[in-house]
């Protein structure tokens, strides 16, 4: 038997992948995080599934439904929020799979990020304005964020930030940011990307903390921060200017 990691995307349940959808209906065994993956998705489970909202296990619970899956023969789809590159507790999934000789692949999801820039309408790298994403975090009881990888350092960069798992820590994001971009620095909150009660707040370092209080946010929600989040007079690149010559393009004489 194999687990298949499979990333759900951000909430949206048509937004997983094509190859996602089908792993998930060949597999006689589903384990989703009921708080973030979508019900909807459980539709693509073959009849008679055995489907586990893993939401209240331990990690050793988990592990036991792998191990039992394992003595059945049967495929497990592990399915998981966003994209399974970050902040997915894949890896320690995986860990264990590798102790017990189980199998595993993983297939890539929509990430939160994604979605975000998606529902606010913007590309996040404008020429000669913003050229670096920064997906970062602030220290957290899961976990604490190591040692170098902080605000302050990230925001020395002048990147755009895209800040997870933060919406509680508001105040000490807007107080560790302004120094380096700041008072009128546009900051764009999205709160449960791509799912039917979405929705958006802009303001800026000065004013975000104000507006978010007239209808306060409790979980979901991604913070960025940056110049490029509202810029409108920027070069344009030079990727389809009529006198860039490039491998694909066959302009003779340029």
């Amino acid at each position: 038997m194999t687990v298949h990691f499979i990333g759900a995307g951000p909430g949206a349940a048509d937004l997983i992948t094509v190859r996602g959808r089908d792993l998930l209906s060949r597999c006689l065994v589903c384990l989703y995080a009921g708080s973030l993956v979508p019900k909807e998705l459980l539709a693509h489970c073959p009849q008679g599934a055995r489907i586990v909202d893993t939401a209240p296990f331990s990690l050793d619970e988990i592990e036991a439904e792998y191990m039992a899956a394992h003595e059945a023969g049967q495929d497990v789809a592990r399915l998981h929020s966003g994209d399974l590159s970050v902040w997915s507790a894949v890896a320690e999934q995986m860990r264990r799979l590798d102790r017990l000789g189980i199998a595993y692949t993983l297939t890539p999801g929509v990430p939160a990020f994604s979605a975000a820039a998606a529902a606010l309408g913007r590309e996040l790298t404008i020429p000669e304005v913003a050229q670096s994403l920064v997906l970062t975090r602030v220290s957290g009881r899961a976990s604490k964020m190591p040692e170098g990888e902080n605000l302050a350092a990230f925001a020395a960069t002048g990147a755009t930030l895209a800040i997870h798992l933060a919406i509680h820590a508001l105040d000490r994001v807007v107080a560790e940011l302004t120094p380096f971009y700041g008072g009128d620095c546009p900051v764009a909150i999205v709160v449960r990307a791509s799912w039917a009660d979405e929705r958006v707040v802009r303001g800026t370092l000065e004013t975000i903390e104000a507006e978010v209080a007239k209808d306060p946010i409790d979980r979901t929600a991604l913070i960025f921060v940056g110049p490029g989040l509202t810029a409108r007079e920027f070069r344009e690149s030079a990727l389809y200017s009529a006198e860039y010559q490039r491998r694909f393009r066959g302009r003779e004489g340029l």
